[in-house]
């Protein structure tokens, strides 16, 4: 790998780390000044000295790229960029076809969409140990600038994909737009908003869970029928996730939102199994012995396809997702794991009265990773704190009676963890805190209260909540004056039930949300729009609506929804 085709590649870097399973550029001493355009290379010519001939001696003889490009986790400096070599992403072992050795792949980072102007390249290993995943950790670039990467193996070349450093700590830089997703489940519709959201061209997305799902074919479906099917079987293996993985990263609409920018990516339940809780399985009642070893599995698997930096590398039934972004002075991201630490759901995971909700030791965070949020709260500086997290954090209450029925799987089965969390952010004075969350398969908005039994009480924060890529098919479009979720709820806001996304404009003194659907998923192609827009305004908690589209009679339920209903669409699983 020491031969290098000057003319192609200016390397900056050998990667380092085979045994680890993680490739990491070695910074180089050179300047930041540019170099000059460099001619194309030879396209017969690997500058390792792999020609197509040795490749395909080794046993690679088609494009291994299947798999997209990604990148993630940006600073000031950089980011980490991404890539999994597989021939055949589906090939019952897990492995994508490749052959059980490992492969060098040469990087490099532009300056320029044309992909001339190198500024950063190196060679990294993809060793079968971990799926011949790529993840290179791109140091030394200039802060708040778009760049564009790929990669190399001999002939084959990547896809091109797009990522922008973070404004320097002390600098807010300009406006930052900031999409969050969540609920991909591939058998119930295209991923048609994956494809809308690449058009925005965002600086940054959020990926709050659901990535992918666990299920069969045909175990988790919509009325109708699925759209489209799961390969092989409820995952539980390496192979089964690694497989499970490949075929959602192999969608072209997939493949173009992370192209498109560089993501935060945390998990929730359906990466490993649904509504998990640490070593606590869905169903305890049934005997798994072979639970941890799936979690390790599921772990793994789900390192070896993210843009996760190496401070997330897995260690056994173990791994390091909570972590902290700076998007310099204008805001802080604080991406929690609200799944690997937290007490078992008290009463079970449906819409309840639990007592055990009410007990003070119970966490949904572990102690750990709380105490981590709350010191994070008490040294921010940053305009904006935002909450990357999972579930829904406010009250939502589903009784209209004295008798209070929440959901057990959200913070509402974990009251006095919320409040902690709540009051920290109370006492650290963070001047505009927000909650971003994912799960429940709709969007919603609303206002975070520390007591809300007392609707007169301060708002102390707010809530945007997306709807899902695809999970539940279409969905369908109500008014949402008649949700009485929002009127047993006086602090929520907001409710639609249709697939999309949310996307973010933050400035210096206001953080604007549309929330983007598409009417259809169940057939591809289908246009995006604006339902609803709300904003948060500088240090003044609590979401205003300044945009509602009039109800279209030919997507709706006309009569609205019932509270019923909702719980229904929000638990209807296997």
């Amino acid at each position: 790998m020491s031969r290098l085709d000057r003319r192609s590649f200016l390397v900056t870097g050998l990667a380092t780390g085979l045994a680890a399973g993680v490739a990491t550029a070695l910074p180089a001493a050179a300047a930041h000044a540019d170099p000059q355009p460099d001619p194309q290379p030879d396209p017969q010519l690997d500058p390792t000295g792999e020609t197509a001939g040795s490749l395909a001696s080794r046993g690679l003889r088609a494009d291994p790229f299947t798999l997209g490009v990604a990148s993630g986790d940006p600073d000031h400096e950089g980011f980490v960029i991404w890539t999994r070599l597989a021939v055949d992403p589906l090939a019952e072992d897990g492995m994508g076809g490749m052959p059980p050795w490992p492969f060098p792949v040469l990087w490099q980072v532009y300056a320029d969409e044309n992909a001339r102007r190198v500024v950063r390249a190196g060679v990294a290993v993809a060793a079968p140990e971990w799926g011949h995943s790529v993840h290179v950790e791109v140091g030394s670039l200039r802060s708040d600038r778009e760049y564009w990467y790929r990669f190399r193996v001999g002939p084959y070349l990547s896809p091109l994909g797009r990522a922008r450093t973070a404004p320097h700590p002390l600098a807010y830089g300009g406006p930052l737009a900031m999409a969050f997703v969540s609920c991909a489940q591939y058998e119930h519709g295209y991923f048609t908003a994956y494809r809308r959201l690449a058009e925005e061209r965002p600086d940054l997305v959020l990926h709050l869970g659901d990535y992918q799902y666990e299920y069969a074919r045909n175990t988790y479906t919509i009325p109708g029928g699925n759209i489209r099917h799961h390969e092989g079987p409820e995952t539980e293996t390496l192979a089964d996730y690694r497989r499970r993985h490949a075929q959602y990263k192999a969608d072209p609409d997939l493949q173009a939102a992370h192209a498109a920018c560089s993501w935060l990516v945390v998990w929730d339940d359906h990466e490993l199994d649904n509504n998990w809780a640490d070593e606590v399985p869905e169903k305890p009642e049934i005997p798994q012995p072979n639970f941890l070893s799936r979690r390790e599995a599921a772990f793994r698997a789900y390192y070896e396809n993210m843009p996760l930096r190496r401070t997330s590398i897995p260690r056994g039934i173990d791994m390091q997702l909570y972590r902290r972004i700076r998007w310099g002075a204008l805001a802080t991201f604080h991406m929690l794991d609200t799944r690997q630490y937290r007490d078992d759901q008290g009463c079970g995971d449906g819409y309840k009265d639990c007592p055990a909700s009410l007990d003070p030791a119970r966490s949904i965070t572990g102690a750990e990773q709380e105490a981590w949020l709350l010191d994070g709260f008490r040294h921010s500086r940053a305009r904006w704190d935002i909450l990357g997290q999972q579930v829904f954090f406010a009250q939502r209450d589903n009784n209209a009676g004295p008798q209070k029925v929440t959901s057990q799987d959200a913070w509402d089965g974990y009251v006095a963890s919320r409040r902690r969390i709540t009051q920290g952010w109370i006492d650290a004075g963070v001047r505009n805190p927000v909650v971003l969350t994912g799960d429940v398969h709709a969007h919603w908005a609303g206002d975070l209260k520390l007591d809300y039994d007392d609707p007169t009480g301060p708002t102390v924060g707010s809530e945007l909540v997306t709807t899902s890529i695809s999970t539940g098919g279409d969905g369908r479009d109500s008014d949402p004056a008649t949700h009485p979720f929002l009127k047993i709820n006086p602090h929520l806001r907001f409710y639609n039930n249709q697939r999309g996304y949310v996307l973010t404009r933050i400035e210096r003194d206001l953080l604007t949300a549309d929330f983007r659907v598409v009417p259809r998923v169940q057939t591809p192609g289908a246009e995006v729009y604006t339902r609803a827009t709300f904003v948060v305004e500088d240090r003044v908690p609590g979401v205003q609506q300044t945009y509602l589209r009039p109800l279209d009679p030919a997507l709706s339920t006309l009569g609205g929804i019932t509270a019923e209903e909702t719980v229904r669409l929000e638990t209807e699983r296997p």
